[in-house]
């Protein structure tokens, strides 16, 4: 009988990851030998590396950004390739009463993070730096685990600000229970598929059927019947949200990265502060990684 294995992988609860769960649904990774154990990761990047350096992971489908900075904060883990291209558009959202209506005065805030380390954390550097802040003294931080969490620090008044990807906070919004005040997209693709060193040295050719197997998948996505109504209704959005969201997203179906993009992740990073050790492209992306000018 052909050898299967077992490949554990943690990603957010979020409409992106909805090509994972058809092609487990459809039976994609047993037919390659594989078999899927996913893990849902409210808690974002943070929660994600963490089940990486822990061994509870073998891979996960990190904030790019994030998967960069615990990188070089020494997470044994590698990028094997973008797994969603286009931007992620960062929501920028207070309290449903509170009298903050701009972004500007968001400065000197506390802002609800998962994690340190996460990505609403890295996000909130980000946007500070765009908005012409000095970070390490206009930002304030309490972490709050996951969204759920971040919707009670801000209704008990625990935090100002939260930055979240604007699609999945769009139910918390339409229910009154967080406001939006503005928008910070990524200058760089918003989600990578990385895995431990150690499944990269014992499961190397399970993980390039993985690989296989999820780019097929996202090569044919868009082409679906009837996918738009599937995202709305499974993760209770507005067929029209759905739907903008959907023309918005662009799947990567190739084990490809540009070294430009990482390079402004990396120059970005370093520029914040929030880079513990130099990198490299290189250095990032594991051997299997085609990296393209």
């Amino acid at each position: 009988m052909p050898t299967t294995t077992v490949l554990n992988i943690g990603g957010v609860p979020e409409h992106f990851n909805l090509p994972w769960h058809l092609a487990m649904e459809e039976g994609r990774f047993r037919e390659a030998g594989i078999d899927l154990r996913w893990s849902d990761c409210p808690g974002g990047t943070g929660e994600m590396t963490c089940g990486l350096a822990e061994g509870k992971l073998d891979l996960a489908l990190p904030l790019s950004e994030g998967a960069v900075a615990a990188i070089a904060r020494g997470v044994p883990m590698q990028i094997l390739q973008w797994y969603v291209r286009s931007p992620l558009i960062w929501g920028i959202h207070v309290p449903a009463a509170s009298k903050i209506r701009s972004v500007d005065s968001l400065k000197g805030k506390r802002f609800a993070i998962s994690r340190y380390g996460s990505g609403s954390h890295l996000m909130a550097f980000v946007n500070a730096h765009q908005n012409g802040w000095t970070p390490s003294e206009d930002l304030r931080f309490v972490e709050v685990g996951d969204l759920s969490g971040a919707t009670t620090s801000l209704k008990q008044g625990d935090a100002e600000g939260f930055l979240w990807e604007r699609f999945s906070t769009q139910p918390y919004v339409d229910r009154g229970l967080m406001r939006r005040v503005g928008e910070c997209p990524t200058p760089w693709p918003a989600f990578a598929i990385a895995a431990s060193n150690r499944v990269l040295k014992e499961s190397q050719e399970a993980v390039a059927a993985l690989l296989r197997v999820i780019n097929e998948v996202n090569a044919d996505f868009k082409a679906r019947e009837g996918i738009v109504d599937a995202l709305a209704s499974r993760y209770e959005l507005a067929l029209e949200q759905a739907t903008e969201w959907f023309n918005l997203t662009e799947w990567a179906d190739s084990s490809t990265v540009e070294v430009r993009q990482l390079m402004d992740i990396i120059a970005t990073l370093d520029e914040l502060n929030l880079l513990e050790s130099a990198l490299t492209p290189a250095a990032c992306c594991a051997p299997s990684c085609t990296l393209i000018a």
